[in-house]
């Protein structure tokens, strides 16, 4: 029997028995469909040879791991510090709601600077304004979006620990979301591969379309995972972000807001300048290292968590214990006949 056969077999089998369990959750469809591509990967493999067998498996790590990741860290945090859930959910919907503002904004900002002398500079000007300007309207929109939040939306957020979910949910979801096309994006992949791509592209992207899929299934093994090791370092740059929003209501000091956007900036622009210089290795060994200095900022920022208040607001009143009563001995009382 084909590996296809098998496939087609498999597939039937799990529908009937779903059929019979009245319904498929999404997590059984998720699984079954992993499970069909797995198998399909075996008769690819035999044409295509070890190394694409290889990417294939580190593709679909990569795209795991950038989901498992900031799920793991959100089960770990609220579980140790008993917080819920709220918190990293309210942090994911910041970046969301960010996004709502920052990315029209940023298409409207490309067709308005087309129609100025903008247009005139050279490659390398351009691409330094470019980095410069996407920098800051990543670190306007967001840090502002989670000062909103922070103000208006999360006044009980006003510790370390709760700073510290807030930002795990920013970058979680920013991860999720980003770890969601790259799976989405491995299964249409899967799907091209070995496959006559003329019959799937317009004739003009047909060259461009070729030369992805290429692309994708012959990149080193290493390139193959730096997807989830950046989202790994981001979600501490985010972290460490959200403390330092955090520090604006703590301390009263608005500047702690400008300081988080610029360091959001200089995150995000320094590693676009940085690319063709360093190469994607050495781009990456940069967040790394803003990773780094954003896991010391954590640290720095620490303090203890403020007591608990009531629903009066106040703080519980703290409870005076009556002192332990004295055992008097024959041996007590004759000591004190002289006092």
């Amino acid at each position: 029997m084909s590996t296809r056969a098998f496939a087609y077999r498999f597939f039937h089998r799990q529908q009937a028995a779903n059929r019979a369990e009245n319904g498929l959750s999404p997590a059984q469809m998720c699984v079954n469909i992993i499970i069909i591509l797995l198998i399909l990967n075996i008769e690819n493999t035999i044409k295509i040879g070890k190394d694409m067998d290889t990417l294939f498996f580190l593709h679909l790590f990569n795209s795991l791991l950038m989901i498992a990741m900031p799920l793991a860290l959100a089960i770990a945090l609220t579980w140790r510090w008993k917080l819920g859930w709220r918190l990293w959910f309210l942090g994911g919907a910041t970046f969301i709601l960010s996004q709502v503002g920052h990315i029209p904004f940023n298409g409207l900002m490309t067709v308005l600077l087309a129609h100025t002398p903008l247009v005139g500079l050279q490659p390398e000007q351009a691409r330094i304004f470019n980095a410069l300007f996407l920098g800051l309207s990543a670190g306007l929109f967001e840090e502002l979006a989670r000062y909103a939040v922070l103000r208006w939306w999360l006044k009980d957020a006003r510790s370390w620990r709760k700073a510290v979910l807030v930002g795990a949910g920013h970058g979680g979801m920013e991860a999720l979301i980003l770890g969601g096309l790259a799976l989405f994006a491995f299964f249409q992949l899967v799907s091209m591969r070995g496959a006559d791509l003329s019959s799937l592209v317009p004739p003009q992207q047909l060259a461009l379309a070729q030369q992805q899929v290429s692309d994708y299934w012959s990149m080193p093994w290493s390139t193959a995972l730096l997807g989830a090791v950046e989202r790994l370092f981001t979600m501490l740059v985010q972290i460490s972000l959200s403390l330092l929003v955090m520090q604006a209501f703590i301390r009263k000091q608005a500047a702690w807001v400008g300081l988080a956007v610029f360091y959001h900036a200089l995150v995000d622009a320094s590693a676009v300048l940085a690319l063709p210089a360093l190469g994607i290795y050495g781009t990456e060994a940069l967040v790394g290292g803003y990773a780094v200095l954003s896991a010391v900022l954590i640290l720095t920022l620490y303090r203890p968590e403020p007591p608990e208040k009531t629903e009066s607001g106040q703080a519980p009143p703290a409870v005076i214990l009556p002192p332990a009563p004295l055992e008097e001995t024959p041996q007590d009382l004759d000591n004190s006949r002289f006092i």
